[in-house]
This record gives structure tokens, sequence and C-alpha cells, in this order.
């Protein structure tokens, strides 16, 4: 995939419409943000679970130079609890605007700071 640059609220969307509830695999999610990063140039490593349904995704952006020692880690989750029994206005896989909010499974926790961390990934990986 070529790198397309989105804004976090963009990214929002495309990870919230992801079902990653903790029971399904998140593997289509997960080689999304891979082959997007990885487009960019980015050196990415997959930790798969003892099943290989679910993986974590490790993307290495140098700093100035090239180098990798050192640095900051950003850890975020995609996996959100199941929405069985909930009341939703909205389908919650579907990012929906309403009063100024965004609302959608994983909105909050976690899906919002991996959007951020994906939008800026463009101007981190220069």
């Amino acid at each position: 995939m070529a790198a397309r640059s989105m804004d976090h609220t963009q990214w929002l969307a495309k990870l919230v419409a992801f079902d990653t509830t903790s029971r399904n695999s998140n593997l289509e999610l997960i080689h999304y943000c891979k082959d997007y990063l990885e487009g960019l140039g980015v050196k990415c490593t997959l930790i798969h679970n003892a099943e290989r349904n679910k993986a974590n995704l490790w993307a290495t952006l140098p700093g100035d130079g090239g180098v990798t020692k050192g640095g900051i880690i950003l850890s975020g989750h995609t996996d959100v609890v199941p929405v069985d029994g909930q009341k939703w206005d909205s389908d919650p896989f579907t990012l929906t605007e309403r009063d100024g909010k965004l609302y959608g499974r994983g909105t909050s926790d976690m899906k919002g700071f991996v959007a951020v961390c994906m939008s800026l990934a463009p101007s981190s990986s220069r």
C-alpha cells in the first residue's frame, strides 16, 4: 500500500471500523497499520501470540542520522471489549460525531491514541 497521509480523525474512523473485539483476531488492523508504516520506510516487526491469530506491532522510527538506540516507546492496544448487551445510539464500529464528540468502540481506550500516533508517523519518519 502506498502511504497516504491521514489526519487523526480519519485514522480513528479507519481503526474503529476494524472489529477487534478481544475474542476476535486483530490481524487485519495490525497488517493495515504495518503496511502503511512500511510504505513510509518504517521498520516493522510483528510479535504473534501462540495461536497466531493476534499480534503486536513494533515500529521503529529512527532518529537523526538513523539512530535507533535509546528513544521513546509509545505503547497502545487495539483490542476492545465486546458490545454484547450494550445499548448504542449508533453502530459502535462506525465513527460518529455528535455534539462535538466522537463516538465508536475504542475511541478513548485506546484506538484514539493509536490514531494520533499513526497520523504523526509521516512527520516522524523523515
